[in-house]
C-alpha cells in the first residue's frame, strides 16, 4: 500500500499520489515512527550577538560610566526617528515601559479597556496603576482587539484603552483613534512585538498617546531585558521621565512619586548596535512570512496569519490557526498541542502563545473576569511555527512541509 509523502517545489506543496489510509499516514508521522522532514531541527527561535554588539557593550565597561548614558540618549534619539515617533524614553524592560505611562494616563479606579488575548504584562500593569480592566474579546481574523467590541464596553468611567499590535501586526488603528476620540479615550499601544511595523505607510510611534516596546532576549532586536517609550507629547514625555527616575527634577529634589525604571548604558549601546540591523531582519521576516503564505493556502484546514488592512506586520510571530472542523479530533482541548508535537517530531519548532486566554488565567478568574468567546477559542486553535530572519529557503520550505504532513495524517475523510 502506497504512502503519501509532501513535496514542495517553489514553494508549491504537492502530494504524491498513493492509496494510503488515515492509519497509514499516521504511521508515517516521525512521532510514530516516521522519518522527519527535517533531520535538524529548524529552530522557532534564533537569538544572534553579533562581534559589533560584544564591542558596544565593552566600549561601555571599559568607560567606567554603566548607568544610563549617553548611549541611552542616542539609542532613545535612533529609535525614535525609526518608529516614527518625536520622543523616546528607554526604560528597564518592557514591563517597567508598559507601567510609565499607565501611571501618567490614568487614576486609580478608572476603567481601561483592554484585550483579552495578548501577554499578561498588558493587563496586569493596569491593575498595579490601580485601574479597572474592562475586557475586550479578539478579532476573529487578526487577533488583536476587536474595536466593535470595545466600543459595547464603553461606560462614563472608561478612560483609556491599550492596545497590542499582537505577533508583530499593527491593530486597526484607525478604527481606535476614532473610538478615542468620539469617548475621550487615551491610548496606549503595547508594541512590544512589533519593532518597525507600520500602519498606513507610517511607523506606528506617529500614533497614540504613547506606544511602548520591549527588547527581551527573543525579541526581534533585543538588548537582553530592556524596554522603550515613545510619545508626540512633549509634556507627556516629561511626566514619563520624572516616573522613570524617582520624579527627580533636580538633584535630590522629587516633584512625584516615581521608580528606578531606567536602562543601563550597556543595553543602550547593545541596542544601537541591533538597531542598525533590524530592517534588514524585519524585511527578512516578511519573505519567508509569504512563503508560508504561499504553502499554508494550500495545506487545507490550516490558516495563514491576516494582517491588518494597512498593516504592515513586523511577523515577531507567525500565527497559525487550525480549522478542527477539518481534522479528526477526538478532544479539542489536546488537539492543537498533538498537533505541535507532531511538528516538532518532525524537526520544526512550534510554540504555542498563549495556551489560556487572560480571563482564563487564575490571578483573572480570583477577579470574576468574564470570559470572552474568540479568545477562548483562539487558546485551542493557534501554534506559532518559525519565522525569524536566521533562516535559509530550506528551512523555510521544512516548514511548510511539515505542515502539510501532519495536517494531511490528521485531516478528516
Amino acid at each position: 500500500m502506497l504512502l503519501s509523502k509532501t513535496y514542495i517545489h517553489d514553494g508549491e506543496i504537492t502530494m504524491s499520489t498513493g492509496t494510503a489510509t488515515h492509519s497509514d499516514k499516521m504511521s508515517g508521522l516521525a512521532v510514530n515512527g516516521g522519518t522527519p522532514v527535517s533531520d535538524k531541527m529548524v529552530p522557532m527561535i534564533a537569538v544572534r550577538i553579533e562581534e559589533s554588539d560584544v564591542e558596544a557593550a565593552l566600549g561601555v565597561l571599559r568607560s567606567g560610566m554603566l548607568a544610563a548614558g549617553k548611549n541611552c540618549l542616542a539609542f532613545e534619539e535612533a529609535f525614535a526617528k525609526a518608529s516614527g515617533a518625536k520622543h523616546a524614553l528607554s526604560c528597564a524592560n518592557g514591563t517597567c515601559a508598559l507601567q510609565i505611562p499607565y501611571e501618567v494616563l490614568f487614576e486609580r479606579g478608572d476603567e481601561v479597556l483592554v484585550p483579552t488575548w495578548t501577554y499578561i504584562a498588558t493587563v496586569s500593569m493596569v491593575v498595579a496603576r490601580g485601574g479597572i480592566p474592562i475586557w475586550v474579546d479578539a478579532d476573529p481574523v487578526t487577533y488583536n482587539i476587536d474595536v466593535e467590541d470595545a466600543a459595547r464596553k464603553v461606560t462614563s468611567k472608561t478612560t483609556a484603552i491599550a492596545c497590542t499590535h499582537l505577533y508583530g501586526n499593527p491593530v486597526d488603528i484607525d478604527a481606535v483613534q476614532t473610538l478615542a476620540s468620539k469617548s475621550g479615550l487615551k491610548v496606549i499601544y503595547d508594541a512590544a512585538q512589533a519593532h518597525l511595523a507600520t500602519y498606513k505607510g507610517n511607523g506606528i510611534g506617529e500614533y497614540g498617546d504613547a506606544t511602548t516596546y520591549s527588547f527581551y532576549a527573543t525579541k526581534n532586536m533585543t538588548t537582553g531585558e530592556g524596554g522603550m517609550v515613545t510619545t508626540n507629547d512633549e509634556s507627556l514625555a516629561n511626566d514619563l521621565r520624572l516616573v522613570r527616575s524617582h520624579g527627580e527634577i533636580a538633584k535630590y529634589t522629587h516633584d512625584r512619586i516615581g521608580y528606578n525604571y531606567r536602562m543601563t548604558d550597556i543595553e543602550g549601546a547593545m541596542g544601537l548596535s541591533q538597531l542598525t540591523r533590524l530592517q534588514a531582519g524585519t524585511e527578512t521576516r516578511r519573505s519567508n512570512a509569504k512563503k508560508l503564505d504561499a504553502m499554508i493556502a494550500q495545506i487545507d484546514g490550516l490558516a495563514a496569519p491576516t494582517q491588518t488592512e494597512g498593516a504592515e506586520s513586523a511577523y515577531h510571530m507567525y500565527a497559525v490557526r487550525i480549522d478542527l472542523d477539518a481534522f479528526r479530533v477526538e478532544d479539542e482541548a489536546t488537539f492543537r498541542d498533538d498537533f505541535c508535537k507532531a511538528l516538532n517530531a518532525e524537526g520544526v519548532g512550534s510554540a504555542v502563545h498563549y495556551p489560556h486566554s487572560l480571563t482564563r488565567q487564575p490571578v483573572f478568574e480570583r477577579m470574576n473576569a468574564p470570559h470572552q468567546i474568540v479568545s477562548d477559542r483562539l487558546a485551542k486553535t493557534l501554534f506559532c511555527v518559525p519565522i525569524h530572519q536566521f533562516l535559509d529557503d530550506t528551512q523555510v520550505n521544512s516548514v511548510g512541509e511539515a505542515l502539510a504532513k501532519v495536517a494531511d495524517a490528521h485531516r478528516a475523510g
